[in-house]
């Protein structure tokens, strides 16, 4: 995808997670721009949550992480970050854009730069951050679509279906449904944020929900939980 001299380069990034809420870690970082691609794993400090594994295939054995039974190479937390900070700086100050991170990746993204002194080199090394979930809404608005998830809008507007919920697929699939959304400057411009206002929000994994997640049974909580990950509520 080409970019006029006066426009940023555009950054695709998804993360894959060891579950849903806040406290979760990052067990793998995608990223893609036209045909550069990074994709590190990481052992996480704590275990993989049931559903998170059963949806990603991850788990971890004896400080091993396996994907789909298959053992993966894996870097420090630190180096996967700052292999992430080089491969923005190749791109000159480019858009991040990926789909819902505004609730769920960039907090967890901060949250981990911060915890390693990275967040200035991240801010640095970018323009902004874009959600292609309120951005596809935009861009969308009068098709009469009932679901925006990721996965939805590519079969949509496509006509494919990928391997969802693998860092990778997600984001050279976002890259190709971008491409189809064709979104205005101005749009993108009304779109862009900082991780300064991904901070200080609500859990995920409690939000729109107006009983304690204490009180429902653990598949429920997650199935509730990947609905917020995927927005597959109608709205």
């Amino acid at each position: 995808m080409q970019q006029s001299e006066t426009q940023p380069s555009l950054v695709f990034f998804d993360l894959e997670t060891t579950g849903l809420g806040r406290s979760c870690e990052i067990v793998q970082l995608a990223a893609a721009s036209g045909s550069h691609y990074l994709n590190l794993y990481v052992v996480p400090p704590c275990p993989m949550q049931w559903g998170a594994s059963k949806v990603t295939g991850f788990r971890v054995r004896g400080r091993r992480l396996y994907l789909h039974r298959r053992l993966v190479p894996t870097n420090s937390l630190r180096e996967v970050l700052v292999s992430f900070l080089a491969f923005l700086r190749m791109l000159g100050r480019p858009l991040v854009l990926g789909h819902n991170i505004r609730r769920f990746d960039c907090p967890l993204l901060a949250r981990a730069l911060g915890g390693l002194g990275l967040r200035a080199e991240f801010e640095s090394a970018v323009s902004g951050c874009v959600d292609t979930l309120p951005l596809a809404r935009e861009s969308l608005r009068g098709r009469g679509l009932r679901s925006f998830r990721q996965t939805d809008l590519v079969r949509e507007l496509l006509g494919v279906d990928y391997k969802a919920h693998d860092a990778l697929e997600d984001v050279r699939a976002l890259q190709a449904l971008y491409g189809a959304l064709r979104p205005t400057a101005e749009l993108i411009c009304r779109q862009r944020f900082t991780l300064d206002a991904v901070e200080n929000k609500p859990d995920i994994s409690s939000v729109d929900s107006k009983e304690p997640p204490g009180r429902r049974p653990l598949r429920e909580n997650f199935r509730r939980t990947v609905a917020v990950k995927e927005d597959e509520a109608t709205r």
